[in-house]
C-alpha cells in the first residue's frame, strides 16, 4: 500500500534524528543543507545512515529550498517531511513499561510549547509512556518535537478518549492513579511514588476536574517555600513531579544511585 502524502514537517537535526531512531512516524523526505555540516557532522552522518537503512529519501539541497519548506529559521539546515505520529495500544504500552510503570497523561495543556517542555522533562525523568486524548497535534508537530528536544518522538504513546477511561484501564492493571491537588493532598516529598503509577497532570486553565480528583488513589501537593497563591505552569509541575518519582526510585539512600542514571546537561 503506498505511503500517504506528508502532513507535517520536523525541523532541526534533534527532531529528525529522534524520529528516525524511534521510528515514531513515516518519514517521506529528508533534506540536508548542501555543503559542510560544521559542528553537526556526527549528527548528520547518523541521519544519513539511518535514512539509508530505512529507505528514506534524503537529498542535499541549497538552504533556500529548506527555508521555503520550513516554518521558521531555526532548522539548522535539516528538515523532514513526515506523516502522522504512530501510537500503540494501551496494553502494549503497559507491557513495555516494565515491572514498575510510570505512565503520564498530560490533560488540557493547549499550548504546544508547554506540552513539548512537559514531555521533555518527564522523559528525562524516566516516564515510560504517555497518554494522549485523540487530538490531532499534526499542525503543531514541529513545535512540539522541537520544544521537547525530540522526546515526543521517543516516548511511547497511546490514546484514550478521557482521563477517566485511562485511569480505569491502568487501575485495573495494578497502577495507582495520582494527580496534583491544592486541598486534601499529601505533600509531594512525603508521598510514596515508588509503586506503579499512572499520573495525570492538568493544564493551567482547566486543571483536573473535581470528579477525577475525588476518585484518585493519591493526591499530591507541590510545597512552596513562600506563601504564593498561584499554581506552577504545567511544564514546571511536570518537571518537579517527574524528578521526584525518579529520585524516590533511584536514590533510596545517598549511596544507592543506580548505574543507569545519566548526567543531565
Amino acid at each position: 500500500m503506498p505511503e500517504q502524502t506528508p502532513t507535517a514537517t520536523l525541523e532541526g537535526s534533534i527532531s529528525v534524528l529522534a524520529a528516525l531512531e524511534s521510528k515514531s512516524r513515516p518519514i517521506h523526505n529528508i533534506y540536508l543543507r548542501a555543503g559542510a555540516p560544521g559542528r553537526h557532522e556526527r549528527t548528520w552522518r547518523s541521519i544519513e545512515l539511518l535514512a539509508k537503512e530505512q529507505a528514506v529519501n534524503l537529498s542535499r539541497v541549497p538552504s533556500t529550498v529548506i527555508d521555503g519548506l520550513a516554518e521558521g529559521k531555526t532548522h539548522g539546515g535539516v528538515l523532514a517531511e513526515v506523516g502522522e505520529r504512530r501510537h500503540i495500544e494501551p496494553a502494549e504500552l503497559l507491557a513495555a513499561a516494565g515491572a514498575v510503570p510510570f505512565i503520564v497523561m498530560l490533560d488540557g495543556i493547549e499550548d504546544p510549547f508547554n506540552f513539548g517542555y512537559a514531555v521533555r522533562a518527564l522523559y528525562a525523568a524516566g516516564a515510560q509512556g504517555l497518554v494522549l486524548r485523540p487530538r490531532n497535534w499534526m499542525s503543531a508537530a514541529n513545535i512540539v518535537a522541537k520544544a521537547s528536544a525530540g522526546a515526543t518522538e521517543r516516548i511511547p504513546s497511546t490514546i484514550f478518549d478521557t482521563a477517566d477511561e485511562a485511569a480505569s484501564f491502568f487501575r485495573e492493571h495494578g497502577l495507582s492513579v495520582v494527580c496534583t491537588a491544592q486541598r486534601q493532598a499529601t505533600p509531594l516529598y512525603e508521598a510514596d511514588l515508588t509503586m506503579p503509577l499512572f499520573m495525570v497532570i492538568g493544564g493551567e486553565k482547566r486543571g483536573i476536574t473535581r470528579s477525577f480528583l475525588a476518585k484518585a488513589d493519591l493526591r499530591v501537593q507541590i510545597p512552596y517555600q513562600y506563601r504564593f497563591p498561584y499554581s506552577l505552569p504545567a511544564n514546571s509541575a511536570a518537571a518537579v513531579l517527574g524528578f521526584e518519582v525518579m529520585r524516590q526510585r533511584n536514590w533510596a539512600s545517598p549511596a544507592a544511585a543506580k548505574s543507569n542514571i545519566f548526567p543531565g546537561q
